[in-house]
């Protein structure tokens, strides 16, 4: 059962949060956060950018723990669920890939917050509304901030530092300024 990269875009379709020059070329004047330091922010704003979603899942791997934000991924896609049948294929898959004892990903919930096979008869948009808050707050809690101090966030903020530095870059600021400027 694939939670894998290629549900990302129909989970977190890309947000264009660009301001061109006159040239249309991207600027950099603007002063919304974007990237890492945007994802350092907060875990909510991590899991809202697809490419934060992608390092994030990288660093989970390397620590065996990656079932944590498929399983947060995959919760948030069940809410968007519309029809009975359609809500009972997909509780079904969560449940036998996630929390039923033979699952292939199992996370690790509380024991008395897992839910009964029956549950899954009835299903509604946030019957796994408390399972997915504890494993938010286990990944808010715990892996979230060795995240932050991971090879693959800091290498990806230093790669983002650098790009914002470049020749290219700069002149994309000063033509956007003039721009803005005038």
């Amino acid at each position: 059962l694939g939670w894998n990269e290629a549900l990302l875009p129909a989970v977190f379709p890309p947000v264009r949060q660009e301001i061109n020059d006159s040239e249309g070329h991207p600027s950099s004047s603007h002063q919304t956060l974007k990237g890492t330091s945007k994802w350092a922010t907060s875990l909510e704003n991590l899991l809202e950018d697809p490419e934060g979603v992608k390092r994030f899942r990288e660093f989970l791997k390397k620590e065996f723990s990656e079932e944590n934000v498929l399983f947060w991924l995959a919760c948030e896609e069940f809410k968007k669920t519309q029809g009975k049948k359609q809500m009972q294929e997909k509780a079904t898959e969560i449940y036998m890939t996630f929390l039923s004892s033979k699952a292939s990903s199992q996370v690790n919930v509380e024991g008395q917050s897992r839910l009964n096979e029956t549950i899954l008869e009835t299903p509604h948009p946030l019957m796994f509304q408390k399972l997915q808050d504890q494993i938010f707050n286990l990944m808010k809690y715990d892996s979230y901030s060795r995240f932050l101090k991971s090879d693959i966030f800091l290498n990806h903020k230093k790669s983002e530092e650098q790009e914002e530095n470049s020749p290219e870059a700069q002149t994309a600021a000063k033509r956007a300024s003039r721009i803005y400027n005038t």
